[in-house]
């Protein structure tokens, strides 16, 4: 996929799509963007529609944004910690259980650049504790509810802690894994019992407590945390 380089927003990844008609800005799970472009349109088109549009994608941006501030130390998901240093050139990788940030002496931890390149390290680390730790819980509270379920998928990909479909296939949003365990949970309980009652009727809710008692409480605690990473 061809990327553009804007002097404000940084690299923006762009898809040419068959079935769009018309350009579409969106901000990826590691903060960002990417466009969705017709086929045959000209990139000039993309660009002259950037610059046009810059008030709105930096709301868009704005809203996107985590809450918290990266700084040296930080826990990240159950078991990964921030560990910035010093060195000649900036770089960041995941060493073991350890994000490890080098910044030269002309960079911040704040800067736009490395803020994305950290949070995309982030988005690996975070993976693959979801893959190692929601599978097991899923199977677990599956036989304590007599759920069955199709399969498990990870995703990061929209504003949803998980879903359940038709077919029996729960989607568990990766960013669980900053989430309290009793959150964790309860979001796993949730998209369970719809492989039960696909709807939120009274008699899902009463599913949903049959396991989690202080559902209501982690449902409250739920809407203040966001799955942005």
């Amino acid at each position: 996929m061809p990327i553009i380089r804007d002097n404000e927003f940084g690299d923006i990844t762009v898809r040419r799509s068959m079935r769009a008609s018309a350009i579409r800005i969106s901000v990826a799970p590691n903060g960002s963007l990417r466009a969705s472009i017709p086929t045959y349109a000209p990139l000039f088109v993309l660009k002259r529609f950037i610059k046009s549009s810059r008030q709105h994608l930096r709301s868009m941006l704005a809203q996107e944004a985590p809450s918290y501030k990266l700084h040296n130390g930080m826990q990240i998901g159950k078991s990964h910690k921030l560990v910035v240093r010093s060195s000649n050139e900036t770089s960041v990788k995941r060493m073991g259980q350890a994000i490890i940030v080098s910044l030269a002496s002309t960079d911040k931890l704040s800067d736009l650049d490395v803020e994305k390149k950290v949070r995309s390290v982030m988005q690996a680390a975070l993976r693959i504790e979801a893959k190692s730790h929601l599978p097991k819980r899923l199977a677990y509270l599956a036989q304590r509810l007599d759920c069955d379920y199709e399969k498990v998928r990870f995703s990061h990909a929209s504003g949803r802690w998980g879903s359940c479909n038709s077919q029996g296939t729960i989607s568990l949003n990766i960013a669980l894994m900053k989430l309290p365990f009793e959150l964790i949970d309860y979001v796993i309980i949730h998209e369970l019992c719809h492989t039960k009652q696909m709807n939120h009727s009274p008699q899902f809710w009463a599913l949903v407590e049959s396991a989690d008692p202080d559902y209501k409480t982690h449902r409250k605690q739920l809407k203040t945390q966001s799955p942005s990473i």
